[in-house]
């Protein structure tokens, strides 16, 4: 191990991969350090890769040159769609993984990358001179020095782990935890906060009676997460579907005074959007079942996810409400569900480049942001190992705006509203869907990548290529004309009835009607790859409303363009209302946009930074 690195990165979960990986394939030193082997690209939770909107995420991380999509992708045991019924914008795609191999694959990855270097050890302090990070200290192997640190170390620090009335100091699944950092933060003036996370039991896998539960496969069409990856997967494994009932609440309503989330043992602020089971009970009484999901952990692990029954009740009331499940009438333990708190800091420390903004050269990203969730916490990762090379460059940082990118908005909402519960990405939260869907995340995002150094050479000519081929589709699709008696198929739909010959273009504009479907009307479409199809088919069925939200863009970035100047006294603007100077000062918006998002901040309060703006400007 050298003493000198360019960039240090501390955590290899999801975000420290990502990181350390951006830093060195721009030609950075890097050390990536971290507290133990087994714990890199741990999925500690649900062994699954994407989800809704956080496939999305998984795509942006991969057109912009990460290693998660390509990694997902060899470890996959199911793949699938979600959000089918709601259009094209929302579609997204969830991946199963084999939790072993993964780790195995991004630890090869990790130890055949050029200039990076993997140590395991506890960092202790983060070294900071005049306001400026200079090193990291470490328990073993002591100060090492560094010109820019990123900090990713998920929910390590200070872990605790509760199960009923047990709970001891460690990290997810009796790992090792940090307990020196948190103090050398809060030293460095950082805001820090404790927040809960938490996973269900593992049952073994001969104990599940998979009869009484419904099938759920996977589909072997519709491609991977890589742009870099052609072709489908179609060695899958099943999943399960199951409820529980009204024994499993009865269960768990009368151990509820030994639930540590309502007994006052849990101190953290839990995930609103992936509640324990007993809180799911509890909030919503009105409920006679809720979901589960029985998943396998790998092809060779006799390990099975009950994804639904998140808990922290004691072992003994959890092998009761378990068994209370059709199929898991006899389900065998091999790991008991928990819940673990663990330090974060509040995402106002940081600006939109993900750096700290009392510290130079120090990043964070990840859970230690307050997100949750593997896919937001790589995005977060790339973002900063990114910015940490513009840093020791001397470059301007690499921000994805919301109109942009997933990314955008899910930083832009750190970083800008805040967060007082563990964050997670829902499309709910993106203003430009249709904009920002997963099958143009390479035409969004890999130009600006390749242009930053980090996308290669190779994925930037595969853009390229596919973005020529959905040019062509469409240029195609308007000279293209079809018969309204060919194959009859206009007829098949209802509320769709066409007098003459159309051309493909104005056919697809009609409900039902997809390139799938045009195949009995012409054969010109036959040559081009379903990817290029599919993404030419949305742009041409949904142009008018993308127009629409192009528009809406080019408003919103007339605030975006108005920067706000670093050192603006808030207090000074009498017209802003009190909680607007409070926010504006302890947040420091960028933009004008930005500080439009505060909440908190009003239409009126907006009115009056422009027209200071205004004043400023006729004064220089």
């Amino acid at each position: 191990m050298k003493k000198s690195y360019d960039i240090i990165v501390i955590g290899a979960g999801h975000a420290g991969i990502e990181a350390s990986l951006a830093a060195a394939r721009m030609g950075k030193n890097t050390l990536l350090i971290t507290l133990e082997k087994e714990g890199v690209a741990l999925m500690p939770c649900n062994p699954a890769i994407g989800g809704t909107a956080k496939g999305h995420l998984v795509r942006e991380v991969d057109a912009l040159g990460g290693q998660m999509g390509i990694s997902a992708d060899d470890a996959l045991l199911q793949i699938k769609m979600l959000n089918r019924g709601k259009g094209p914008a929302v579609f997204s795609l969830r991946g199963q993984e084999d939790k072993a191999l993964y780790h195995e694959i991004m630890l090869g990855v990790l130890e055949n990358q050029d200039n990076l270097e993997v140590v395991y050890d506890e960092v202790t302090e983060i070294a900071v001179r005049d306001g400026e990070v200079y090193g990291i200290s470490a328990a073993e192997s002591g100060f090492t020095e560094a010109k820019a640190v990123v900090m990713a170390t998920g929910v390590y620090l200070n872990g605790k782990i509760i199960v009923g009335e047990e709970s001891r100091e460690s990290g997810p699944i009796g790992f090792r935890c940090a307990t020196g950092l948190t103090r050398n933060l809060l030293s460095l003036g950082i805001d820090i906060r404790r927040f809960k996370t938490g996973t269900p039991a593992r049952i073994a896998r001969d104990s599940i009676d998979y009869d009484k539960m419904q099938l759920q496969e996977g589909e072997d069409d519709i491609g991977k997460f890589s742009f870099m990856h052609e072709g489908n997967l179609y060695n899958q494994l099943p999943c399960w579907l199951t409820y529980t009932n009204e024994r499993t609440h009865e269960v768990i309503r009368k151990n509820i005074g030994r639930s540590p989330l309502y007994n006052g043992t849990i101190k953290g602020v839990g995930p609103r959007y992936c509640p324990s089971i007993e809180d799911k009970v509890m909030r919503f009484p009105d409920k006679t079942r809720h979901q589960i999901f029985v998943e396998p952990e790998g092809r060779d692990s006799d390990l099975m996810y009950i994804q639904g029954m998140s808990s922290s009740l004691p072992k003994d009331v959890q092998e009761e409400m378990y068994h209370t499940v059709a199929g898991l009438e006899n389900a065998r333990f091999i790991r008991y569900a928990y819940a673990i708190e663990y330090d974060c800091i509040n995402p106002f420390e940081l600006s939109s480049s993900l750096a700290v903004k009392r510290v130079k050269g120090l990043f964070s990203a990840g859970q230690i942001n307050g997100s949750s969730g593997y896919e937001e916490a790589a995005a977060q990762g790339l973002i900063a190992g990114i910015n940490a090379v513009k840093y020791v460059d001397g470059e301007h940082p690499f921000v994805l705006s919301r109109d942009e990118a997933y990314i955008g908005v899910l930083i832009d909402d750190l970083v800008t509203k805040g967060t007082n519960e563990p964050y997670r990405m829902m499309t709910a939260r993106a203003e430009y869907r249709l904009r920002l869907r997963q099958d143009n995340a390479d035409l969004r995002l890999t130009e600006k990548a390749y242009n930053a150094g980090l996308a290669t050479k190779e994925r930037y000519g595969r853009t390229l290529k596919r973005k020529a081929e959905i040019d062509e589709i469409i240029a195609a699709a308007s000279k293209t004309r079809v018969r309204k008696e060919n194959g009859g198929i206009f007829g098949r739909f209802e509320d769709v009835y066409v007098e003459k010959t159309i051309s493909v273009k104005e056919a697809l504009k009609h409900p039902g009607i997809t390139f799938e479907v045009l195949k009995e009307a012409t054969d010109a479409f036959d040559g081009y790859s379903p990817s290029a199809l599919f993404s030419a088919e949305v742009m041409i069925k949904y142009e008018g409303y993308i127009e629409k939200e192009d528009a809406a863009i080019r408003d919103a970035k007339r605030l975006e363009e108005k920067v706000l100047p670093a050192d603006i006294d808030y207090n000074e603007l009498t017209g802003l209302r009190l909680e607007a100077r409070q926010k504006l000062s302890a947040i420091r918006p960028a933009t004008l946009g930005q500080a439009s998002r505060i909440s908190g901040v009003s239409p009126a309060d907006i009115t009056v930074l422009l027209i200071y703006l205004k004043t400023v400007k006729r004064t220089i």
